[in-house]
């Protein structure tokens, strides 16, 4: 891609330096050691969105409100913050993360079992994951204890599921999307062996429905996987998915085909994709579901169009 592509080009306009940042890198290709990239580099700390996120911290790490709490908890502020780049070693993500490390429950004994499966919300755990190893955590014991049991709580089908009835013997997309995520950066990270096979065959779970049909059929699942969202959060759609198996490196499997193609087909006339729902509303922090950044109502949308076509270009059909 160069700097005409018009969703590069309204990208690199952005007011965030963030956008700015991985359109130059993801998407154009410039070295880390170029004066642009590093001068993008440098403001990734400054920008609106990132300072919101991290604003109103308190001095046990966290932000006035339970680390899980949808969406102002820490666990929600650090999944977008590390989407944004926030840079390893910020001290207000990483006194974040260690207060939602040290609230995980971890020294819980193992999630109940149901005819041999252990039901669990591995998502509650995936997302840490992930943050934990993009900040330069991944050798913490009880990061590493995370990825150990993840690896062992899987499903026989390659997901996870925190349904406790005997007649759930099928892995949740929302349970596993997030999971697979945190356990691949975390391969990333350390090249764990014990935990590449897990990351495989959590993507099998996704490229056998290709991202969203029925496991018996032709079926859609759910319409809502096919509109597009952002964040995402723990929920689910086949952007997020295309991008999760992007950074998994199983971008090319032809069973991305017809993921791709819906993604394809959103683009709007001026090259960008627009927002088709959301999981979060502007309001007062201590309401339910309210974010502390505004990441677009509606229409196009920065992030949605930046990973639209990280995934478009790392399949080969934008250049």
């Amino acid at each position: 891609m160069d700097r005409d592509e018009p969703g590069v080009r309204w990208l690199l306009g952005s007011k965030d330096p963030s956008v700015r940042y991985f359109a130059l890198t993801d998407l154009l290709g410039r070295p880390e050691r170029t004066d642009e990239v590093r001068a993008e580099k440098r403001r990734i700390p400054q920008g609106a969105r990132l300072r919101a996120l991290l604003s109103g911290q308190r001095a046990d790490g966290g932000f006035g409100v339970h680390w899980y709490k949808k969406w102002g908890g820490a666990t929600w502020r650090l999944v977008s913050a590390v989407e944004l780049g926030v840079p390893r070693d910020s001290v207000k993500a990483r006194r974040a993360a260690e207060h939602v490390l040290s609230r995980l429950p971890l020294a819980r004994a193992e999630p109940h079992q149901v005819r041999g499966r252990f039901r669990l919300h591995a998502s509650v755990l995936g997302n840490p994951l992930g943050v934990c190893s993009r900040l330069g955590l991944a050798g913490d014991p009880r990061v590493r204890r995370v990825a150990e049991g993840l690896v062992r709580w899987q499903w026989p089908d390659g997901g996870w599921n925190c349904d406790s009835s005997p007649e759930a013997e099928h892995s949740s997309f929302y349970e596993s999307l997030a999971t697979l995520w945190g356990l691949n950066e975390y391969l990333r990270a350390t090249d764990d062996r014990s935990v590449r096979t897990a990351v495989r065959r959590a993507g099998e779970l996704l490229l056998r429905h290709r991202l969203f049909r029925s496991c018996h059929g032709e079926q859609v699942v759910n319409p809502r996987w096919t509109r597009l969202h952002y964040p995402v959060y723990w929920h689910y759609d086949i952007l997020q998915a295309l991008r999760v198996l992007q950074l998994a490196g199983r971008i090319s499997d032809p069973r991305t085909r017809e993921a791709l193609d819906l993604i394809e087909a959103k683009r709007g006339k001026d090259g960008t994709w627009s927002v088709e729902g959301r999981f979060w509303r502007l309001g007062e922090p201590g309401a339910a579901n309210t974010e502390v950044v505004d990441w677009g109502l509606s229409g196009p949308n920065e992030m949605i169009t930046l990973n639209a076509l990280r995934v478009l270009a790392a399949s080969g059909r934008v250049h």
